[in-house]
């Protein structure tokens, strides 16, 4: 796992004390599960100056809203940004950084403390909740995130648009093939002699034979 997000970054434009935003986002699959963080961040005209992802291991989804949250307060720091807006997609991790929220998940706390820690170093700072279709750009870098840790190549089917394979026919067990049985003569010939009936050959009738006499 890199211990670096993957980031693309344009020339930083004049007039760094202007607010910056960005839309961050995280997720895991299976929480805990395969986890990676996305976000875009872009210049008060919209043009983007970085976008952010990387692979965090077997996480939850809360762990990766908080890392995608740390990586966008880093880059602002250390790229001379001190205004930022940040939207997300986790009202959990929005209302706790807004102090609405207790944080009481010992795995979440050192993350909240660390973005609070940051957030301090900054001249200005907002953060607000966006439904998820309004964070789309961040949901598509965190799964890109999470579909480099799991070995998935440029254009891989994510697990839940992987379409069900037909399971296969098993056809039904054949009827065992019984040899052909010879046909029965036509007619059997034969007389009567004391009240008993001998064939003619030798012999004798099988069961279940209606026999018809008839004088010659």
């Amino acid at each position: 796992m890199s211990l670096f997000p993957t980031e693309t970054q344009s020339a930083r434009p004049a007039g760094a004390a202007t607010w910056i935003h960005a839309h961050c986002d995280g997720g895991s699959r299976g929480n805990p599960g395969p986890a990676g963080y996305g976000a875009l961040v872009t210049d008060a005209q919209g043009r983007t100056l970085a976008e952010l992802s990387q692979f965090l291991g077997i996480r939850t989804n809360n762990f990766a809203e908080y890392s995608g949250l740390l990586a966008v307060l880093d880059w602002a720091l250390a790229n001379g940004h001190p205004r930022l807006k940040v939207v997300s997609d986790s009202e959990l991790m929005v209302k706790q950084i807004q102090g609405k929220y207790k944080v009481n998940s010992p795995d979440l706390k050192p993350l909240w403390q660390e973005a609070r820690q940051r957030i301090a170093k900054l001249d200005a700072f907002e953060i607000s909740h966006a439904l998820r279709h309004k964070n789309k750009d961040a949901d598509a870098l965190a799964n890109q995130a999470m579909d480099r840790g799991m070995g998935r190549g440029a254009g891989t089917a994510s697990v839940d648009s992987l379409p069900l394979r037909p399971k296969p026919t098993v056809a039904p067990p054949a009827a065992p093939v019984r040899p052909p049985q010879p046909a029965p003569p036509s007619m059997l010939r034969g007389f009567t002699k004391g009240g008993q009936i001998h064939l003619l050959g030798g012999g004798s009738l099988p069961d279940g034979i209606f026999v018809k006499i008839i004088r010659e």
